[in-house]
């Protein structure tokens, strides 16, 4: 146990500045994208989001399948559901969700149609008409509930192909850079899909602090702590060859 704690510590150390780089594009996103109408922005989520969820149970359920061995699918189904759509939901929802509240910048999800609607029935409403104002306080969105249809067949999707695909195929640096890329990108459109605040400096870097919390400690999660933690000792995977020399040093250390 000792020996797979170390490893998943040394892990997350190694991919901080990967997901540093992410981060950064995240941002450069944001300001590019910031004028997009929310709407533009929330259906770019819904895209990225099940992206997102599918490369995570492709990456999980590949990297345990290759370190464990002969196991069932029943198995390989729970890690790869809990590791892709939990940790998922954790880096795209509910840590933007809780940046947000934090930065005090965002509008509920429900106050867009209202907003919608105003638009249209502004001139009906007599000066004199009390109008209870918009809350602004956030509202989480969970996507494996909300668009359960199109979020778990997904993750189903990443999970069957890690079994049915010779492992070996799938277990490169590719999938799981593509996995980090494209949550930053989702969790950036979550937050500029619920923004009301004008995009300063100062919420940049906020943002920016957000979003490398979102996607290191949840992708490295499903990703690599994760796995680690659910295969036996003297199996650790190492998450991508880039890592292996790495490790081999830190085994001959120990």
């Amino acid at each position: 146990m000792n020996n797979r704690w170390l490893r998943a510590v040394s892990e997350l150390k190694n991919h901080a500045p990967f997901t540093l780089l992410g981060a950064v594009i995240g941002i450069l996103c944001m300001v590019l994208l910031k004028d997009l109408p929310r709407p533009v922005n929330t259906h770019l989520f819904n895209i990225f989001h099940p992206a997102h969820v599918l490369l995570s149970a492709l990456v999980t359920a590949s990297l345990f399948r290759m370190r464990k061995g002969r196991t069932s699918l029943i198995t390989i189904l729970l890690v790869g559901y809990l590791g892709s759509i939990g940790v998922a939901t954790l880096s795209d929802c509910i840590v933007p969700f809780w940046g947000e509240s934090i930065l005090g910048v965002s509008i509920p999800a429900h106050a867009h149609e209202e907003e919608h609607d105003e638009e249209h029935h502004e001139d009906e409403i007599a000066p004199d008409s009390p109008v209870e104002p918009l809350s602004h306080k956030p509202e989480l969105h969970l996507g494996f509930i909300e668009e359960w249809y199109i979020v778990n067949p997904l993750a189903l999707a990443g999970i069957l192909l890690a079994w049915f695909i010779p492992h070996q195929r799938l277990h490169t640096k590719l999938p799981h850079a593509l996995h980090v890329l494209i949550s930053t990108w989702a969790s950036s459109f979550h937050i500029l899909a619920n923004l009301h605040a004008e995009f300063t400096v100062t919420l940049a870097l906020g943002c920016f602090i957000v979003l490398f919390i979102a996607v290191w400690l949840p992708c490295c999660i499903s990703d690599i702590v994760f796995p680690i933690l659910c295969v036996g000792e003297g199996k650790v995977p190492s998450c991508c060859s880039f890592h292996k020399q790495t490790h081999n040093e830190h085994e001959d250390s120990v």
